[in-house]
Order: C-alpha cells, then sequence, then structure tokens
C-alpha cells in the first residue's frame, strides 16, 4: 500500500522522484530460463496514485488492478487501453476509517458467475462483487466478534478455501488505530461454508500471499521494513498452517538501498516466487535461492501473471509495467 510505502521510502517526497532506471538482474544462470535474455520492462499504463492489485481477467482478455487511494479499480487491454471499471470500489460512507478507501488485493472467484473477490480496504472486509450489476456480497468482516483491520491479500486453495491477510494499513494511525479490534496482524482461512479461522498470527505485517503448485506449501510476505521476509508455511491436511521457516530475507537488499519491501507476490508452475520486494520483482526458486530482479525503479506493491500465463503484469507506484517471460504463472 501506499502507506506502506512511504514509511519505508522515509517521506512521500522521496517517493515522488524521478524513477530510478528499470533494468533486469541476472544472478544464477537459471534465470535465463524464466525471463529470456533481451527482456525489456515496458511501462503501459501510468499516472496513478498507488495502483495495487492486479488479476488477469482471461474470459474477458483483461487486466483490472487497484488504485486504493482513489477508491477506483481500472481495466486494461491491449485493444482498449485504459478505462475505469468500478468507482467507488470501496468505502463510500461519511466515517472512513483512514485515507485508503478503495479494493487492495484482486481475485477471480472460483465459482459460478460474474464475480471478483476484492480485499476491500475502506470496509475492512472481504466482499464479492458482480461484475455485471455491480453489486457487492460481504463474505467476511469479523473474526470472534471484532471488526478486521483492512483484508489486504488473497488466495484461493483448489479446495474452496480463501486465505487472507490483515495488517492494519488501512486504518489511520496504522497499528495504533484506536478503530483496530484485533490484537493481532493475522493470516486467515475462509472455508466454503463460511467458517473463518486465524491459520497464524507469528507476522507483524503479513501481506501478499501464494500457493506452492502442489498447494503443500503457503508463501506469505511480510511487509516489514525492520525484517523484510517471506515465510513457508506446511499446509495441513484440515487447512491449518505449521512450521512458519524463513523461507527468503530481504535484509541485504534493504541494505544495498534497495527501496521497499515484500508485498504481493505469485508463483509459477516450476515453483518459483515471484514477490514485490527490494528493488522490484525478485524470482526465488523453490529452495530459496535468489535467482534474479526485475527492478521497476519504484517501490513496487503486486505482479500478476496474464494473457497466455507467460505474461507478468507489475504495479510500481504510479505505474503499471509488464514483462513477456519464458516462465508460466499459476493463473488461480
Amino acid at each position: 500500500m501506499r502507506l506502506l510505502a512511504f514509511l519505508l521510502c522515509g517521506l512521500a517526497a522521496a517517493c515522488s522522484a524521478a524513477a530510478q532506471e528499470r533494468l533486469i538482474v541476472r544472478l544464477d544462470p537459471a534465470f535465463d530460463r524464466l525471463v529470456p535474455p533481451g527482456a525489456e520492462i515496458e511501462q503501459i499504463a501510468t499516472g496513478f496514485e498507488w495502483s495495487e492489485g492486479p488479476v488477469w481477467i482471461g474470459s474477458q482478455g483483461y487486466l483490472l488492478f487497484s488504485d486504493i487511494p482513489r477508491n477506483t479499480i481500472y481495466r486494461w487491454s491491449e485493444r482498449g487501453g485504459l478505462s475505469v471499471f468500478m468507482r467507488p470500489a470501496g468505502y463510500n460512507g461519511a466515517t472512513p476509517p483512514g485515507d485508503e478507501l478503495g479494493t487492495n488485493g484482486l481475485l477471480r472467484y472460483p465459482g459460478e458467475g460474474p464475480y471478483l473477490v476484492a480485499c476491500d480496504h475502506g470496509n475492512r472486509a472481504i466482499v464479492r462483487i458482480d461484475t455485471v450489476k455491480f453489486t457487492r456480497e460481504v463474505l467476511a468482516e469479523r473474526y470472534d466478534g471484532k471488526r478486521l483491520s483492512s483484508p489486504n491479500d488473497a488466495a484461493y486453495h483448489s479446495g474452496g478455501a480463501l486465505y487472507f491477510t490483515d495488517p492494519p494499513y488501512g486504518l489511520k494511525g496504522v497499528g495504533q488505530s484506536p478503530l483496530k479490534e484485533q490484537e493481532v496482524n493475522g493470516v486467515y482461512r475462509l472455508a466454503p461454508d463460511g467458517a473463518l479461522t486465524r491459520v497464524t498470527d507469528v507476522m507483524t505485517y503479513p501481506n501478499g500471499l501464494a500457493f506452492s503448485p502442489d498447494e503443500k506449501t503457503l508463501y506469505v510476505a511480510q511487509s516489514d521494513g525492520a525484517r523484510p521476509i517471506i515465510r513457508a508455511f506446511d499446509v495441513q491436511p484440515d487447512g491449518s498452517l505449521a512450521g512458519g521457516r524463513v523461507f527468503f530475507d530481504g535484509a541485504a537488499l534493504r541494505d544495498a538501498g534497495k527501496r521497499g519491501a515484500p508485498d504481493g507476490l505469485k508463483v509459477d508452475a516450476e515453483g518459483n516466487v515471484w514477490t514485490t520486494g527490494p528493488g522490484g520483482v525478485l524470482v526465488i526458486s523453490p529452495e530459496g535461492k535468489h535467482l534474479g530482479s526485475i527492478e521497476t525503479g519504484a517501490a513496487t506493491s503486486n505482479c500478476a501473471w496474464g494473457d497466455d500465463g507467460s505474461t507478468l503484469y507489475i504495479t510500481a507506484d504510479m505505474h503499471l509495467l509488464r514483462v513477456r517471460t519464458r516462465a508460466r504463472g499459476l493463473m488461480r
């Protein structure tokens, strides 16, 4: 989120400075199998306040993504360019909980119908949006009788359960907000029958998350400038999580002056993790080795696979970018 980027970069003015050079950094020969030599970072749209939560809608051939402060979901396609898909996307009342009123993470609803699932920052809920009627249904907004803080990102398991993170970035004052009701920043599991459980509370600021190809591992990013890590949890048969080992630590990149922290992430068919982090998008092998980076020159929030599964779309501050890859993404 934009607030997170400000906290990590220092003053807000520093984040609006001219972008650093965009480049692709190759650290391991295996990276060439994933991102071909000569690949370019293309800017396909710009001018947003803080872009987030991209998702490819394959049946319609377009990308949707959030601009949280502008309370807007945008649509982009090769043929149609950029347009407003939904505004307001989130909160539309008189007493907002903070400055980030729109949606954050977006994903396709796995059931029948023209539905989109959104992490609704402004309304502090997980919602299902009918993309024809533009009506919304709340799927989750309370745990143990208390309001969620500001659901951030989500991922579906093939069994139908939705896992999502709930840091406090959408609340004015963040963790010190008087509106914050949850005592921890948790990761949650919404079962197909609507039952909501907290599956871990060990992360300071849980953010992006994604399953490995076999769904035995759930990767969760921690957007904490003091400890910019990704944890890997073992998914149990009942849907609970165990373990929680550190899969990747971005502290060395942070200390080298790279901007950003782990935020949104996705996984490819070979199990490589494509995570935003210090510098841009980092590509991490299933063994936790940093293979290379797509350096965007800006604080980078999220990414998503699109087109035939080999195009990586990237939301980075005010920009929407893409890179053509050799990898095939898991387009869940």
